[in-house]
């Protein structure tokens, strides 16, 4: 096959998530989450994880990056390619084609371009070293490393020496922590329109209130989670976090909570038109259509580019 990877991105209640549980049963693959929250045990209708999306006609769909970390944490695009790369290789070692399912337009980027970004902590002697230094010496020895093709790196001697604090880091990494693979993905784009988004939105929010959201906040404040980190997590669990202690009423809460996520799903399109901007080919499938429908429009998508 042509490609090493099928994305399916999409706003929030686009459906892409049952759109790429069907495809991966299709193919006989698995399926890695690019969902920034989903990766939080027991942050379950806050988060929209709705797991029954991965059982197709009784047969459960595997999937990665759900449920790995604790509440109270806070994961990052670092941790997030780390695990990704895992999940990736485990299932190619499988002989499949992994399905990267998400509305998380950072993840999901940081992957496709295959930046490798690690989280580089400071290096005090190698800084104390080049101390005193000036800019063109200092921009010598970066040359050193690589060459320079951003020169944001050499503005100041403050952020040459962290250019070379980087490198001099990625440097003293084993390979397989050095490079990201360049994955060649083909791209869909779930697209639903604006008043049809809004109208899921609201009846998923109400949905998930009546099913026991406000309790599972509840919850996880009882467990000694202090509502700071409940809050910094946004959305939900900020608006559910004030409501229960008290900073809002239910009304309150649920206006407030309504129109961020609207706001959100808005933000995730302008990041999606983004990366065609940024060169990334998007197959847009129009939500409306029937599973089956957009389902076999991705296969002949792939056979056609096969």
């Amino acid at each position: 096959m042509k490609y090493d990877l099928i994305t399916i991105i999409g706003p929030t209640a686009s459906g892409k998530t049952p759109l790429a549980a069907n495809l991966a049963d299709r193919l006989h693959t698995e399926i890695i989450s690019g969902d920034s929250r989903q990766v939080y045990r027991r942050m379950d209708l806050g988060t929209g994880k709705d797991l029954v999306d991965y059982v197709v006609d009784g047969r459960p769909v595997p999937y990665h990056l759900i449920d790995i970390v604790e509440p109270g944490s806070k994961y990052n695009v670092f941790e997030y390619q780390r695990d990704f790369l895992k999940a990736y290789q485990e299932i190619i070692a499988k002989g499949k084609i992994p399905v990267l399912c998400g509305g998380t337009g950072m993840y999901i980027e940081s992957v496709l371009k295959g930046y490798r970004l690690l989280p580089v902590p400071e290096n005090p002697e190698l800084r104390a070293s080049l101390e005193g230094k000036s800019l063109e010496e200092l921009t010598k020895i970066l040359q050193n490393y690589k060459k320079l093709h951003n020169s944001t790196d050499i503005d100041t001697a403050k952020r040459a020496i962290r250019a070379i604090e980087i490198e001099e880091y990625y440097k003293q990494q084993p390979p397989e922590y050095r490079e990201f693979p360049t994955l060649k993905s083909l791209i869909i784009g779930v697209d639903i329109n604006r008043e049809l988004r809004r109208e899921k939105i609201t009846r998923r929010l109400k949905q998930r209130l009546e099913e026991g959201m406000i309790e599972e906040v509840r919850g996880l404040l009882a467990e000694g989670i202090h509502p700071d980190d409940l809050i910094y997590y946004g959305l939900e669990y900020k608006f559910l976090t004030q409501h229960v202690i008290g900073e809002l009423t239910y009304d309150e809460m649920f206006l407030q909570l309504e129109t961020a996520i609207h706001q959100f799903a808005k933000r995730q399109m302008t990041w999606f038109r983004g990366m065609e901007r940024r060169g990334f080919t998007i197959h847009w499938l129009d939500a409306t259509l029937p599973m089956e429908e957009k389902t076999e429009q991705i296969i002949n998508l792939i056979s056609t580019n096969s």
